[in-house]
């Protein structure tokens, strides 16, 4: 099977390029299982990959114009050549390894932690069946990135839109009935470029493996907003 990689190491390279390999594909194999085979083939070659599994998120890359994990994408589904490329919008450090320092600043940014003002009791805080279930398709998320970088505004502000990723969370803890900073949250959110930056494209929507939906997240929070405005 043909691969088409991209390769830059900024020591060495004065540009980045494109280099072929073949790859021996063998029924069933993802396309992290092919790229750990080019690395076989040139040690040099660099990309990130741990769990194998779709859980911890660090293996993202761009394949053939679309961001995926590679250790969950079938070397079936893809057309060769398969061009294999960095996340789009990022600084790359080398070949398919990107700065992704703006990506969990913006994380952080929203405060991804319960905030409680009163005492904590002594027993768990409890929630209705009701109350959990809003938080299906928020707390899935893997922080892998695929959302974000495939965001055109967030490649265009990454120091001031939060991007698709951080308001998923953002909206995670504001929709949680055990939070109570939900004023402050919003205030944090408030501006031209934070929240409303989002022109609602749905690229994160189409890029994200879990299969969540950023967009929705985003406009319930700015749903809220303008109910508290009012």
């Amino acid at each position: 099977m043909k691969f088409r990689v991209f390769r830059y190491n900024p020591d060495e390279d004065e540009q980045p390029y494109l280099q072929d390999f073949e790859v021996a594909a063998e029924r069933g194999m993802m396309l992290r299982d092919a790229l750990l085979q080019i690395k076989t083939q040139d040690e040099g070659f660099s990309f990130r990959h741990s769990c194998g599994e779709g859980v911890c998120g660090s293996d993202g890359v761009n394949v053939n114009g679309e961001n995926k994990l590679a250790c969950i994408t079938p070397l079936a589904e893809l057309k060769e050549p398969v061009v294999v490329r960095p996340f789009p919008g990022r600084p790359v450090i080398r070949d398919l390894v990107v700065d992704m320092s703006q990506f969990f600043q913006q994380y952080r940014a929203v405060q991804p932690w319960l905030i409680r003002k009163d005492p904590l009791p002594e027993h768990e805080i409890l929630q209705s069946p009701e109350e959990r279930e809003r938080l299906d398709g928020l707390y899935e998320c893997i922080l892998c990135g695929c959302c974000s970088t495939s965001c055109p505004s967030f490649w265009w502000n990454p120091d001031r839109f939060h991007g698709p990723q951080a308001l998923l969370t953002a909206w995670r803890f504001l929709a949680d009935s055990r939070d109570q900073a939900a004023d402050e949250r919003l205030d944090e959110l408030e501006g031209p470029y934070k929240l409303f930056r989002c022109h609602t494209i749905m690229s994160c929507v189409e890029a994200c493996p879990k299969h969540l939906n950023p967009t929705r997240a985003i406009g319930n929070i700015k749903n809220l907003m303008l109910k508290k405005s009012i």
